[in-house]
């Protein structure tokens, strides 16, 4: 079974020595984490932070949700460049590229050509004929040159970090750091240069929470030590930590984010999943699209409320003693005082409402309902600022 059974799970500790770690790459800001007491999971070959021991999981679950917090990802930056750029990507991606203009930002969702799901992640328009690709962990890098025959167009690796601030008091810790305040129309999903202590960083008015927040790109000319101690004493007055993928799992999950190669993999479309609305249908050309046109548009993803307990991952989810199906994601949420996940079924028969059994971390079998996702705020309105929610932490 895998690590993820509830008993265990594999995660990276530093210690003294050389070895083989020659694949991992570390990013700017581990020695800052090194003092909190890390635990690292690997993704795209690089250390995400899991977890710390100076604090617990629903600590920094309600630092994000009443404060900021900060996730140095382990994002893979890819740089396409050239005139060709803007025509690969658009035959990569389900989105029409074209209609991305410089300064914004777009959901980048990528299948083979049997519709099925390889990626998705975050494209920054740069200029024309320059973008970045922020991918969830996959192997995008070889799928992409493999069908560069015959462009004028360069991929590579810009040895760039991505870290999100997150949280209700996250754009006034921007205005804070930023020597020229609030970048002008810094509206959701759009891209801006900015300068925080003397130094130009790129940053997006993009998250993995659905709270409010942003990113930052860390290159290798910046100076990263200086930089974190500008973006530290700027978000210091507002209470702003880091803090690990477990709190933050649990927010996605409450938000309906998904991740790639748990939630969404090869074998399931956009549609299966509830990403149909992030594919173009009437652009041009683009891997994936003759399947997809024939595919089935029901969704098979659905959220899981389960009162009894925290669904446990890969645990059937089952109707009248038969499964169908089986959980991708699950946590308890602090906020909403009950287990919550993702249910994959095997067809799209059940939906919505219908009353299901699961099986949970503790070894149970709970009692559970189908519900659609996001679990809250379904317009997104929190993250795109039109809504302010900071929930109080319950008592005890």
């Amino acid at each position: 079974m895998r690590s993820s059974d509830g008993k265990t799970r594999d995660l990276v500790t530093s210690m003294a020595g050389a070895g083989w770690d020659y694949a991992l790459t570390r990013h700017p800001y581990f020695e800052i984490e090194r003092a909190k007491g890390p635990h690292y999971c690997v993704y795209n070959r690089r250390l995400m932070a899991c977890c710390f021991d100076d604090h617990s999981t629903e600590d920094g679950y309600w630092l994000l949700r009443q404060k900021a917090a900060v996730l140095n990802t382990g994002e893979y930056c890819l740089q396409f460049e050239g005139p060709d750029a803007e025509k690969l990507l658009d035959l990569l991606f389900t989105k029409d590229i074209k209609k991305v203009r410089v300064g914004r930002c777009a959901y980048g969702l990528a299948c083979y050509e049997d519709g099925g799901l390889l990626v998705d992640g975050i494209l920054l328009r740069l200029a024309a004929d320059k973008f970045w690709y922020a991918q969830a962990d996959g192997d995008f890098y070889s799928w992409a040159r493999a069908h560069t025959i015959g462009l004028d167009v360069v991929i590579s690796d810009p040895d760039v970090f991505v870290s999100q601030i997150q949280g209700p008091a996250a754009l006034n810790i921007l205005e804070a750091a930023s020597d020229h305040g609030l970048p002008e129309q810094f509206t959701y999903f759009a891209a801006a240069n900015v300068a925080f202590g003397g130094q130009q960083v790129t940053i997006t008015r993009t998250g993995y929470t659905n709270e409010l927040g942003w990113e930052f790109y860390t290159e290798p000319h910046h100076d990263a030590t200086a930089l974190w101690a500008h973006l530290h004493a700027a978000g210091k007055p507002y209470g702003m930590d880091i803090f690990g993928l477990d709190a933050m799992n649990i927010r996605r999950i409450e938000a309906g984010i998904l991740n790639a190669g748990s939630d969404f993999d090869a074998t399931t479309t956009p549609y299966d999943v509830g990403l149909g609305r992030f594919v173009d249908e009437t652009k041009g050309d683009f891997i994936g699209k003759s399947a997809l046109a024939f595919a089935s548009r029901e969704t098979r993803l659905y959220g899981i409320k389960c009162l009894g307990g925290e669904p446990l991952i890969s645990a059937s989810v089952r109707v009248d003693g038969k499964s169908i199906g089986h959980v991708t994601a699950g946590a308890m949420s602090p906020y909403l005082e009950y287990g919550i996940g993702y249910a994959l079924l095997d067809h799209s028969q059940f939906g919505s409402g219908t009353p299901v059994t699961v099986g949970c971390r503790d070894g149970s079998e709970q009692k559970a309902e189908l519900v659609e996702l996001p679990f809250y705020d379904k317009s997104a309105r929190i993250p795109r600022g039109e809504l302010v929610d900071i929930p109080v932490r319950p008592v005890g």
